[in-house]
C-alpha cells in the first residue's frame, strides 16, 4: 500500500522522459538547498534530463519521533513555490507515513526509477534515506551501479565555517538574528497568513495593526520588534512588526504577530498578507504603563523609517 501511494504521488508529476532527481525535506529552501538544486539543474541540462525534487510532508521527525514538536521555516506551499522558482521541472510531495519510513533504500530508489525514469540522483554529502537511514551516499552509488543511474554529490556550502543548513537557520532565527537568517536563506525570512481580528489594542494606542494568522507549526523568531516589508495585494509597504505575547497587558496564550503598516489606512481583514523580516529593533519588553509603551512605539517606528531611509 505504501508503494502504491508513493507511486501515485510520483506519477502526478512524472515528466515522461529520463530525469535527474534530488531528495530532501528542503525546509526553508535555504542557500544550501539552492546550491544543491543549482548543481542538479546544471548537470541535467548538460545531459538533456528533466529535473525534479522529491520532498516529504509532514516532516519525517513527526512520524519517527511521535509527540516531538516540529516547526517549519516555510509552509509546504512556500517550499514548493521556492523549489519551483529554482528552475526545476517539477516537485513531488510524498506523504511521509510510518509505512513509508520502513521502506528499504533500494525499494525507494527503484520507485524513482520506475515512475520518474531517474538516470541521475544528486544529493548532499550527508545524504541518507530509507529505513534506519541506511541509504547513505555509498549505498546509493552501489544501488545505482546495479540499477542504471548515477549519483552526484554536491559540495558542502558554508557561511563562516558553519554549514548552511536548517539547523543554522533555526539557531539564528531563535536568537532574533534575522540579518544572519537572510544571509543563510538568500532572502529575508517571511511570514504570511490572513489578517485576523484582534483585540484592537493597537488602534486604542494610536497604532492600528494587522494581526497575521500564522500557522501554529510555523517557526517564529525570538520575541521582539522587527523592521519588516509588508506585501498587501499588489503593493509593498514599510512596516514595523511586533512578535510576542504582549507582556505589558494580559499575556496572550500564544504568540501574536502584529504589523503596523506605515502610512496605510485600509480595511484588509480576511486578506492574506506577507511580511519579510529585515532587521531586529529590540527584544520584547514589559512596560509600566500604556504611555511608556506608546513612547517606545514612536521610537520603534522612527527607527523603522530610518532603516528604510538608509537601506532603501
Amino acid at each position: 500500500m505504501t508503494a502504491n501511494l508513493a507511486r501515485r504521488e510520483l506519477a502526478r508529476v512524472a515528466p515522461g522522459r529520463p530525469s535527474a532527481v534530488t531528495i530532501g525535506v528542503f525546509d526553508g529552501v535555504h542557500r544550501g538547498h539552492q546550491h544543491l538544486v543549482t548543481q542538479l539543474v546544471t548537470q541535467a541540462q548538460d545531459e538533456g534530463l528533466a529535473t525534479l525534487a522529491v520532498t516529504f510532508n509532514p516532516h519525517p521527525r513527526t512520524v519517527l519521533s511521535p509527540g516531538s514538536a516540529v516547526t517549519y521555516l516555510t509552509s509546504l506551499e512556500e517550499r514548493v513555490e521556492l523549489l519551483q522558482g529554482l528552475g526545476l521541472d517539477a516537485v513531488a510531495v510524498l506523504s511521509f507515513t510510518s509505512q513509508l519510513s520502513q521502506i528499504s533504500p533500494e525499494d525507494f530508489l527503484v520507485l524513482l526509477i520506475d515512475e520518474l525514469k531517474m538516470k541521475l540522483l544528486v544529493v548532499g554529502p550527508d545524504f541518507a534515506l530509507g529505513r534506519n537511514r541506511a541509504g547513505t551516499v555509498e549505498v546509493a552509488k552501489e544501488i545505482g551501479a546495479r540499477r542504471g543511474f548515477r549519483v552526484g554529490v554536491a559540495s558542502l556550502l558554508e557561511e563562516g565555517n558553519v554549514k548552511v543548513g536548517s539547523s543554522a537557520v533555526r539557531e539564528a532565527l531563535y536568537a532574533g538574528n534575522v540579518d544572519l537568517v537572510s544571509r543563510l536563506l538568500g532572502r529575508p525570512f517571511s511570514l504570511r497568513g490572513p489578517v485576523v481580528a484582534g483585540d484592537k489594542r493597537g488602534r486604542e494606542l494610536g497604532f492600528p495593526t494587522a494581526n497575521i494568522g500564522v500557522g501554529l507549526d510555523h517557526a517564529l523568531p525570538d520575541y521582539g520588534i522587527y523592521v519588516t516589508r509588508a506585501y498587501v495585494r499588489e503593493s509593498t509597504y514599510q512596516a514595523c512588526t511586533s512578535i510576542g505575547v504582549r507582556p505589558t497587558f494580559e499575556e496572550s496564550a500564544r504568540p501574536v504577530v502584529e504589523t503596523y503598516i506605515l502610512d496605510f489606512d485600509e480595511d484588509i481583514y480576511g486578506q492574506e498578507i506577507r511580511i519579510d523580516l529585515l532587521h531586529r529593533v529590540r527584544g520584547e519588553e514589559k512596560f509600566q504603563s500604556a504611555d511608556d509603551l506608546i513612547e517606545r512605539m514612536h521610537r520603534d517606528i522612527s527607527e523603522t523609517r530610518e532603516y528604510f531611509r538608509v537601506h532603501g
